[in-house]
């Protein structure tokens, strides 16, 4: 997803991992959005989050990102892992609380 700035990156990944939402959050300042809004072309300083988490708290992110995002449209997108080393996605299965968990 992308934010206004990396204040705003930083509280949103505090949230969802204080939450469990997500295992971990990297901010990547300095990125540059050209793109078309309500019939303008634009142009903003943005930062870009990369989110960390498992597949079965997908549906809490899609509900709770743009509950906290300060765009009227968040752009909020999952792509998916093939693969990974071992250890770090148990340890991200584990840094989430699953569907599982909450109930």
């Amino acid at each position: 997803m992308t934010v206004p700035d990396v204040e705003v990156g930083e509280r949103l990944v505090r949230t969802l991992v204080e939450e469990g939402v997500v295992a971990c959050g990297n901010i990547v300042p300095g990125l540059t959005s050209i793109y078309r809004w309500k019939g303008a072309v634009e142009r903003d300083a943005e930062a870009l989050v990369i989110l960390k988490l498992m597949e079965d708290a997908v549906p809490r992110l899609l509900t709770r990102a743009p509950e906290l995002h300060p765009y009227e449209v968040p752009e909020v997108l999952v792509l998916p892992v093939i693969a990974g080393h071992g250890p770090y996605l148990d340890w991200l299965a584990e840094s989430t609380i699953s569907v599982r968990d909450r109930d």
